[in-house]
């Protein structure tokens, strides 16, 4: 017995252009001036560090919460330099350890249109709501995006001692983070699509799931977990696999390269194992799985940074739980050549990609990469506990883009460390 929403005959009518998620061919690619969308889907802020972020954002009836063209500046380096062409999720799969129900969220019941929440209570409290269409059929106008900037914590401290004066200078800094947020009711869970723009360049990307525990999943002892009096009702195990899709365009010049480092034991030095760190090329499409001291970056070959470096955006992945028994999310990261029909990670039905239903099969002919576009997946494995009751608590999932080399030094430091770049004496 389920308790999912039907996606209804609107669902049946939804057609590839009013999906909206056409990708841009590799060739047609080019630059991108800031802020190529109507005023009320720009958000630009600027951090109380000085960073600024621009991005235009949109939301579409199955993926949901989208950004497109996003720019980043600072203090120390005023000009806008893109980042991100687009970013969105791709699916998020959700099977039981029954072994009787598998949702695919995104393509059988969509983040956008009627799922999509209007924001309200404490949902956006200390920031912006932001009015936009919630993508659906009607495409009515609504509160559903919320905009604010928050705290992050410390975002660097060094005690620096001066051999001329015999002091001691502190530099400690608190970070912070341009935060976009919207909310989507599936079922009995809800979803809190969140990307956190930090102040110093990096885009922390998390799917947060809370809402309430489907009264219609409970199971046997060994499927799940037992929650309320004694041990009568138990709640269902089951996983929720997210794949995000991530399109690059490094200073708006496109035509990223794709590498794979691993660092291995190398023999032993008079203290510690020897380790050598390599790099191979990965110039065709594939599927990937992460191993010891194993990350991928997406590096541009046309943008560098003052040192000669070429900009990348570095995958770093976190707590992840992978499900083997569906092929389309063992993987932990795909990488495809741009195709504008390849939309979903899974169930995906554009007409246009007739044999290409997962990334499985979008990787099949071994395309040369030339605009790669990165299928990230980080999966959960959701255990219930007597504090899913309720609401249940927010759970996160999600990996992070580090700024690799984009810019010569840290974009927060202080004006006197201005000569600290390469090795120095101090």
């Amino acid at each position: 017995m389920t308790y999912r929403k039907t996606a209804g005959a609107a669902a049946a009518l939804l057609t590839v252009a009013s999906l909206g998620l056409a990708g841009t061919p590799a060739a047609a690619k080019a630059p991108v001036a800031v802020a190529q969308c109507a005023a009320s889907s720009t958000v630009k802020e600027t951090l109380p560090n000085g960073t600024t972020w621009q991005l235009c954002w949109r939301v579409q009836d199955r993926a949901g919460l989208v950004l497109d063209d996003v720019f980043v500046s600072s203090k120390r380096y005023p000009t806008p330099v893109q980042v991100l062409d687009s970013i969105r999720l791709g699916q998020l799969n959700v099977p039981y350890d029954s072994g009787e129900t598998e949702y695919n969220d995104l393509t059988e019941y969509g983040f956008g249109g009627s799922n999509l929440e209007t924001l309200g209570g404490e949902d956006c409290k200390g920031g912006s709501a932001r009015e936009g269409s919630d993508g659906g059929p009607e495409a009515r106008r609504r509160k559903v995006l919320c905009v604010s900037a928050e705290p992050s914590g410390l975002a660097y401290r060094l005690k620096d001692y001066n051999y001329e004066t015999g002091a001691d200078k502190l530099y400690s800094k608190q970070g912070h983070d341009l935060v976009l947020r919207t909310i989507s009711k599936v079922g009995w869970y809800e979803y809190v699509s969140e990307y956190r723009l930090a102040d110093d360049g990096q885009i922390s990307v998390r799917l947060g799931a809370t809402g309430d525990l489907s009264p219609g999943d409970y199971v046997k002892a060994d499927r799940g977990w037992p929650i309320g009096k004694g041990a009568r009702d138990y709640a269902s195990m089951h996983y929720h696999s997210a794949i995000w899709r991530v399109d690059t365009n490094i200073d708006g010049k496109g035509g990223e390269k794709v590498e794979q480092y691993d660092t291995k034991t190398d023999g032993r030095g008079s203290m510690a194992a020897k380790l050598k760190t390599s790099m191979t090329k990965i110039d065709k499409e594939g599927t990937f799985t992460k191993a010891n001291r194993r990350w991928w970056r997406v590096v541009s070959e046309a943008s560098k940074n003052k040192d000669s470096h070429k900009r990348s955006l570095e995958l770093v992945t976190g707590a992840d739980d992978r499900y083997e028994a569906n092929p389309a999310t063992t993987p932990d990261v795909t990488f495809t050549e741009a195709r504008g029909c390849e939309k979903f990670a899974t169930d995906n039905a554009d007409p246009q990609c007739k044999t290409m239903k997962t990334i499985l099969d979008y990787v099949k002919d071994k395309q040369t990469l030339k605009n790669p576009v990165m299928w990230v997946r980080v999966g959960f494995h959701h255990v219930p506990r007597d504090e899913d009751q309720s609401p249940m608590p927010l759970h996160w999932q999600g990996f992070d883009l580090l700024p690799r080399d984009f810019t010569d030094m840290n974009p927060l430091t202080p004006a006197d460390r201005n000569g600290v770049n390469g090795q120095t004496d101090n």
